[in-house]
């Protein structure tokens, strides 16, 4: 294959690509559904929880008793609603169903989905009691193991792997092909609600390549917009519209240049009219390469849409991103991976490991001890400092749940930096 980008001999030339998807695919009109459902239970559970209120089972509302696991399928004029809740409160289930159709932009049955007229089937239950007494009291606890410390008393809501990543490619500390994917459609997103392209449609997705030389990236060889759109644009007219309102402004806004021959393509297919879950079938947590790294990083498989805070595959993703950020950020590393690992109803996380891939200014083992020494990583200690009882998950569903500096998203911050500098050079 020809090489595009000149370099000489002794530099590592490759590159790295990244997708990622509008909130009008199928399958994050489910994630954003599940999430909305979860926001929906976490504020009415609050509200009764302020207003002293007592089911009749004789259980008062509480937040942290909350359980969530809400997953949802949508095809043609359908959405299914299941999975497992434990709450006090009633949420109207197709109410909120519709809502997010409508916001995403699926108002008619043209576009290929009917936020009035489909069907909504609500098949939700009970979490298992099985899971939920490992959770409400830990291994720990059962024990007698976890004397005052509440922390200890908070288990797992399941075992697994959980990973967090972070490098210093772009200002929010993500890689940059997945950032500038979830950039692009965002901006798909902007220009198709605010009428500047009236004919596109909900659903799109995007990609993009990245040239890098020596581990740093120098610029974008391809990308790749697929979006819906109405019957009667002109594809050419689409191609260089996007162009010229959506690739051109993102690029510029993050400073990246595309190389000499880079290429756009815009619906390689000639055409992308139906779109949706009409499309396409729907599925919760059927993106989770697109949530995270983009491929970047490596992911521990478990989904986060619809999962309340005390499922580890949620918080402590989260946190293992806010560990990653702040280790960079702290110039401890250029890169840095944070896998944590949990057994099901357990408070204290069974591993925590720290790569640096030698891009490390401090030694890795110095890092580790420091992470340990700086973060509390058990399930109620994550969600207590990142604040993980409040309705904040539908914004998380679409374009990333990671390099988004919003003030709800809590694991963004770089809030320990100057205390995991204090405990490296206390460690050396």
């Amino acid at each position: 294959m020809k090489e595009e980008f000149p370099v000489s001999n002794a530099a590592h030339s490759y590159v790295f690509t990244s997708e990622s998807v509008t909130e009008g695919h199928p399958d994050k009109v489910c994630d954003q559904i599940s999430d909305a459902i979860l926001d929906a239970i976490l504020e009415k559970e609050i509200e009764l929880a302020n207003q002293g209120y007592i089911a009749p089972n004789g259980q008062p509302a509480d937040p942290e008793r909350v359980r969530c696991a809400c997953e949802t399928v949508a095809t043609t004029g359908m959405v299914m609603v299941t999975g497992e809740i434990r709450t006090q409160a009633y949420v109207d289930v197709q109410a909120i169903v519709r809502d997010v159709l409508r916001d995403i932009g699926y108002d008619r049955a043209k576009y290929g989905f009917d936020c009035e007229t489909c069907g909504v089937i609500n098949s939700i239950h009970e979490q298992s009691p099985d899971i939920a007494q490992g959770v409400d009291e830990s291994w720990e606890a059962q024990r007698g193991l976890a004397g005052d410390d509440p922390y200890e008393r908070i288990g797992a809501g399941d075992q697994g792997m959980m990973f967090g990543y972070a490098c210093d490619e772009t200002s929010t500390l993500m890689p940059m092909p997945i950032y500038l994917a979830q950039r692009l459609a965002e901006r798909l997103a902007q220009v198709r609600k605010s009428g500047e392209m009236p004919y596109l449609r909900p659903d799109g997705k995007t990609q993009v390549t990245v040239r890098y030389v020596d581990g740093e990236p120098v610029g974008v060889e391809t990308v790749v917009v697929s979006t819906q759109h109405s019957e009667d644009i002109d594809a050419d007219r689409l191609a260089s519209e996007i162009a010229q309102n959506v690739v051109h402004p993102v690029l510029d806004q993050e400073g990246v240049k595309l190389l000499e021959g880079a290429q756009i393509h815009v619906n390689p297919t000639g055409r992308f009219v139906i779109g949706g879950p009409m499309g396409d079938a729907g599925l919760t947590g059927r993106k989770i390469i697109v949530d995270t790294y983009g491929g970047m990083g490596r992911h521990g498989g478990g989904a986060f849409s619809g999962k309340d805070c005390t499922k580890v595959d949620r918080s402590a993703a989260y946190a293992a991103r806010w560990v990653a950020k702040n280790v960079v950020a702290a110039g401890l590393a250029k890169r840095c991976e944070v896998q944590l690992a949990y057994a099901i109803g357990m408070a204290n996380p069974v591993s925590v490991m720290v790569e640096t891939f030698g891009t490390n200014t401090v030694p890795e083992d110095v890092i580790e001890r420091a992470v340990a020494s700086v973060f509390d990583l058990r399930p109620g200690a994550i969600i207590d400092a990142l604040e993980l009882r409040r309705p904040i998950y539908r914004k998380t569903a679409a374009y990333g749940h990671f390099g988004r500096e919003l003030p709800e998203f809590t694991w963004e911050r770089t809030d320990k930096v100057d205390e995991l500098r204090a405990a490296c050079e206390g460690a050396r």
